[in-house]
């Protein structure tokens, strides 16, 4: 069982920056590909980014390539999401789970991200 909790969403202007994080606890978390997902109202829950156990190997959705970096500490159990250069569309509310896929396992509650125009 891993539980995962998502915070430091909030509201910023386009263009601005804000990092969320992601702190686990329970399993092994350095065991874990973790990824980063999203949901706009009324719209289907995304892919973002996501990294390998060991941080080596990242991925990222065309739409936030070059402006968000996934990173993550192993010694603190937490990954996190640098966002930069906001755009009104990466309003939604951002994720975390222990994997790349919507059918990953673990699950975090959300934190909301709001970028104002």
């Amino acid at each position: 069982q891993v539980q995962l909790v998502e915070s430091g969403g909030g509201l910023v202007q386009a263009g601005g920056s804000l990092r969320v994080s992601c702190a686990a606890s329970g399993r092994t978390f350095s065991s874990y590909t973790m990824g980063w997902f999203r949901q706009a109202p009324g719209k289907e829950r995304e892919f973002v980014a996501a990294i390998s156990w060991n941080g080596v190997v990242r991925n990222y959705a065309d739409s936030v390539k070059g402006r968000f970096t996934i990173s993550r500490d192993n010694a603190k159990n937490t990954v996190y999401l640098q966002m930069n250069s906001l755009k009104p569309e990466d309003t939604a509310v951002y994720y975390c789970a222990t994997g790349m896929t919507t059918r990953s396992d673990y699950w975090g509650q959300g934190t909301q991200v709001t970028v104002s125009s």
